[in-house]
């Protein structure tokens, strides 16, 4: 019997360790198959000499080739079989001039983008596709585009029967939040800026990854070049926790009626 496969989509190097590690990590564990999409090269993040990518000195294709590298070590950390570039440009923030580059994410055309998706959740039979909701999850652009490419995806693939967004409710960022600004800690834009405005009553999965966060904190520190997630890093186990042990599901949809799928995204297939 063919083990199922779950597919995360992600846009850059380091989003599989930030947002779904924990899932990709639990199913690893169960023998399952885990594939991770990543779509961009990351090329836009902190360079060898800290410098973000809208800084005119800034070495991008350098950290493209730093942030692959990371990308292969996290991945196998948190139980990855399978990891997949599409090779799209980083888009970079919102507002930046690279958002108008021909190559960037951004731009890609939308339907071969989804047939490519649509093309390996075929091939790995994914019966469960994670990526991030329209906002996603904090502005990015290439969040953004993801999520509109692989909702694309879902409609032209045959094996896909569930779609999933990470999601965390207000409380829990909340604390969070004031937990790090105690103790004096820095934490990225996608914490600052995530609006966590999904209601209660739609998140239909909550996943207690608990046993799993120090391989999760070991993945945001493979990524080592982005030096903003650093106090992700160096922070307490029990704040990480609060934040990372659980993680929380939206079901943007399904091909038939879910059940069971309270703490599972299986559950019921």
């Amino acid at each position: 019997m063919t083990s199922p496969t779950l597919l995360c989509v992600h846009a850059h190097p380091d989003d599989e360790a930030l947002f779904t590690a924990g899932i990709s990590a639990h199913y690893g564990a169960l023998g399952y198959n885990v594939v991770l999409i990543t779509c961009t090269d990351g090329r836009l993040g902190f360079d060898a000499h800290a410098r973000p990518g809208n800084d005119p000195r800034h070495e991008s294709d350098a950290t493209a080739c730093t942030r692959a590298g990371e990308l292969q070590r996290s991945a196998q950390l948190v139980g990855f079989t399978r990891s997949l570039m599409l090779g799209y440009r980083d888009s970079g923030m919102a507002g930046w001039a690279q958002n108008h580059e021909p190559g960037a994410f951004v731009n890609a055309d939308v339907e071969s983008v989804a047939r490519l998706i649509a093309a390996v959740i075929d091939e790995t039979n994914a019966a469960v596709v994670v990526t991030y909701d329209e906002n996603g999850f904090y502005g990015h652009p290439d969040h953004i585009r993801a999520n509109v490419v692989t909702r694309r995806a879902i409609e032209l693939a045959d094996a896909a029967q569930r779609l999933y967004y990470p999601v965390v409710p207000r409380g829990v960022l909340a604390d969070f939040k004031a937990g790090a600004n105690a103790q004096g800690l820095s934490l990225p834009a996608w914490i600052l800026d995530a609006v966590p405005d999904t209601p209660d009553e739609l998140v239909a999965t909550v996943m207690d990854v608990t046993s799993f966060a120090t391989q999760k904190q070991e993945a945001i520190a493979a990524h080592a070049s982005q030096i903003d997630n650093l106090d992700l890093v160096t922070m307490d186990q029990k704040l990480f926790t609060l934040l990372f042990g659980i993680e929380y599901y939206q079901r943007a949809w399904s091909r038939h009626n879910a059940k069971q799928d309270d703490t599972d995204l299986f559950g019921g297939l």
